[in-house]
């Protein structure tokens, strides 16, 4: 266990979903030091992400019997004669014909690094599930009752000493914090607990969440400077009821609303939210190049369902489209590559793909069945000008409501494709669009915290 310097603000999260990354790194790159701790993380956060459990289970990094990475999808423990398979998916493990477990990848998926193992009992049903860290080491077991609800889950240390129980039933966390035994009636209690052992609980919380980190923002006294929530969910028929008390000035700390989702933040205006309180802002994405005008458009896929595939590719002789996939590719989609302004990278290697994000303009997003490696957000952060099927859209908020088009209007698509390439400043134009979509935001705009 270890604590922070005492610090003016620090970042509670829920979890570190893509939305918590964005408004980290956007405060890193406006040059802002503060911490960030994640509630309910995965055991794979990057450096300098605290999680608020994984604070009080010591360290894992260099400890004797713990891997020291990620176990792969066939390393986990299983009994004698019991087989392990695995797809870039998923994996499996069988006892002859009688499937017993199921394993669940870390992103990205394709590198089948261990993030939990469900095991199921003789009905199929699941009774435990391991989670495994970016070390290798088993930090958390989740068990379940028969039919399949959660009960509790444990906390170890690197050591495989039971460090927290949280009960799911009554709700309360029992801590195992060196010779004491604490025990706190609920989450939002062991959550305040850390803070204090963190040096953080004079600290500003900027947060972006209404569950705990809201409660835990009420709970904290005796602070010089008010709290702020960064709203990134949408937003529907009413203003949710946390947020209510903000707007009333009975949230205790919180005194301001920043809304990083354009829709959002439109919706709570229309629902009568104070714009006194409730303001836009942004995220500072850390963009790996500009757009170099070139007509290079880059496709990834793991199936041959790509929409208009062929007509794309005809109507456009001049586009070059580089389509990419980590699995091997179907004869169909092969075919392919008989047109000159084609080319086809079957098993496509990591550097091999870092390279065609780099050199590639457009990012074309028409693939059928789920994304592969987060291909829209790093096609935005490199500036691609990206179109795409309302059937096939996988990240709608890199994409400007321009650029999406009905699988039955392929032909406007193919125009504003041609428009872009024929004119710079309707290229530019577009990924003006894009920007404003994404919320992108310049440094300094959150330098004024």
């Amino acid at each position: 266990m270890g604590g922070f310097a005492k610090l003016d603000m620090v970042l509670l999260f829920d979890s570190y979903s893509q939305d918590s990354q964005n408004l980290y790194t956007s405060f890193r790159r406006a040059g802002y030091e503060c911490p960030a701790a994640v509630i309910e993380d995965d055991g794979f956060l990057p450096e300098g992400v605290t999680s608020v459990y994984g604070f009080f289970l010591g360290n894992f990094q260099g400890e004797k019997g713990v891997p020291g990475k990620p176990r792969y999808f066939n390393q986990i423990p299983v009994p004698e004669y019991w087989e392990i398979s695995g797809n870039n998916s998923l994996g499996k493990v069988h006892d002859l014909s009688r499937e017993r477990a199921r394993i669940f990848y870390a992103e990205p998926k394709h590198r089948r690094l261990v993030k939990v193992v469900d095991w199921y009992d003789e009905r199929g049903v699941v009774r435990v599930s391991d989670h495994y860290n970016r070390y290798g080491a088993l930090y958390a077991r989740t068990t379940f009752n028969a039919k399949g609800q959660k009960v509790n889950k444990s906390y170890f240390s690197a050591a495989g000493r039971e460090i927290i129980v949280e009960n799911y039933v009554t709700h309360d966390i029992i801590l195992n914090d060196g010779d004491a035994v604490r025990f706190f009636p609920g989450k939002t209690e062991f959550v305040c607990f850390f803070m204090e052992k963190a040096g953080l609980e004079k600290a500003r919380v900027f947060f972006n969440s209404l569950s705990t980190p809201f409660f835990v923002s009420n709970r904290l006294s005796g602070r010089e400077k008010k709290d702020i929530l960064f709203w990134q969910e949408p937003v529907r028929d009413e203003i949710p009821g946390n947020m209510q008390m903000i707007l009333k000035g009975q949230a205790g700390f919180t005194e301001r609303i920043m809304v990083q989702k354009r829709q959002s933040y439109d919706r709570l205006l229309e629902l009568g939210a104070s714009a006194d309180m409730v303001k836009r802002l942004g995220y500072i994405y850390p963009f790996e190049k500009e757009n170099g005008h070139k007509p290079e458009a880059l496709i990834c896929t793991n199936s041959d369902r790509i929409e208009h595939c062929e007509e794309l590719i005809r109507a456009l002789p001049k586009m070059h489209f580089h389509i990419a996939a980590i699995t091997e590719m179907s004869s169909k989609l092969m075919a392919m590559g008989a047109y000159e302004n084609v080319s086809l990278y079957p098993g496509v290697k990591m550097d091999l793909l870092a390279d065609l994000f780099a050199g590639c303009d457009y990012y074309l997003d028409v693939n059928h069945e789920s994304e592969i490696v987060s291909a829209v957000r790093r096609a935005f952060l490199h500036n691609h000008l990206i179109f795409g099927f309302r059937e096939t859209l996988h990240e709608r908020e890199y994409m400007a409501g321009e650029h999406i088009f009905p699988a039955a209007s392929a032909d406007r698509m193919i125009e504003e494709i041609r428009r872009a390439m024929a004119d710079g400043d309707v290229l530019e134009a577009g990924l003006k669009r894009q920007r404003e979509a994404a919320f992108a935001e310049p440094v300094e705009s959150c330098r004024s915290f």
